[in-house]
């Protein structure tokens, strides 16, 4: 099997590309460097791919690729993340990295013989949402510029199914986190602040709630989607569980073992309050069970990181 990875280099793209190389895929992965964060962090993400025989690396933008591999699956990862940086003149890089990039993947392989196109969408689609939990079928509602630019590219993965036969698949990420995440992502910072000492800064009251995602059952849905049988639906991917975080932090403090200190400041445009993913669809339709809870997989995440222990 052959399988292309797009933002290989990223946090979920990189254990992706991970798991296809010890299940003996021979992977193909692109991945441009976009500076949203540091170079460095995602050249440590591939450095042991890099050693594989079986992976090739591509450090190209998928806008300047004419012609894109063959391949059997395609796992679309690719993305300018982030909500609260989506807003203003940022909002070119959204629309071409998330919208023009994955409707140029569909166009190149809506006529390829290919087995499945996983692509990577957010809970973000949803927005405030008026009952939890939430379904596939809750109102998209997008609260932020960046939730705007990945349910149009989740529209174009049902279009290119619907008038094309191209066997995609949506995956609705609920807040992954894990061992290589992106810096800027709460539970990065708040162990970073807790394991050094420093101040914990939670927008608003920190009541709101998360639905948060370890970075295994992602990639396990990624692989359950692409080997089964189903095409042209998108589900809900979630951690199984909703805390608030106020909670999460409480979780982190006897993770590290140490007292933290918080620091609360103004909320963010673009933040939701609460998510909490109804994932009954994907367990009946693939077979997805989130397997690590929020306190087993805050244990696993500063465990993973020497670098302040």
């Amino acid at each position: 099997m052959i399988s292309l990875v797009t933002g290989c280099a990223g946090f979920i793209g990189s254990h992706i590309l991970n798991k296809l190389l010890q299940d003996g895929h021979e992977v193909i992965g692109i991945d441009c460097f976009t500076d949203y964060y540091s170079r460095t962090i995602k050249e440590n993400n591939i450095r042991n791919s890099l050693e594989n025989k079986n992976f090739t690396f591509m450090e190209k933008d998928i806008l300047d690729i004419s012609e894109f591999p063959d391949v059997d699956y395609v796992f679309h990862q690719a993305a300018q993340a982030g909500v609260r940086a989506s807003w203003g003149t940022s909002f070119d890089i959204y629309t071409r990295n998330n919208i023009l990039a994955t409707q140029k993947l569909l166009e190149y392989y809506k006529d390829r013989d290919l087995r499945k196109f996983i692509y990577a969408s957010s809970s973000s689609i949803y927005g405030n949402v008026d009952e939890l939990p939430i379904h596939e079928e809750t109102p998209k509602k997008p609260f932020s510029p960046y939730g705007v630019t990945k349910l149009a590219a989740e529209n174009l993965c049902n279009l290119y199914y619907m008038n094309y036969g191209t066997p995609t698949v949506s995956l609705r990420y609920f807040t992954v986190y894990g061992p290589g995440q992106r810096p800027d992502m709460a539970i990065a910072k708040f162990v970073k602040a807790a394991l050094t000492g420093g101040a914990i800064e939670e927008y608003s009251d920190g009541k709101q709630t998360r639905d948060f995602t370890y970075i295994s059952d992602v990639v396990n849905a990624n692989m359950l989607a692409a080997h089964s049988d189903v095409i042209g639906e998108s589900f809900n991917i979630g951690g199984g569980s909703r805390i608030s975080v106020n909670e999460l932090v409480r979780l982190i403090g006897d993770a590290v073992g140490k007292d933290v200190h918080v620091k609360h400041i103004e909320a963010q445009r673009g933040d939701v309050r609460d998510t909490y993913a109804d994932t009954t669809r994907a367990r009946k339709m693939i077979g997805y069970l989130p397997e690590i809870g929020i306190r087993e997989g805050i244990k696993k995440y500063v465990g993973s990181l020497t670098l302040y222990q």
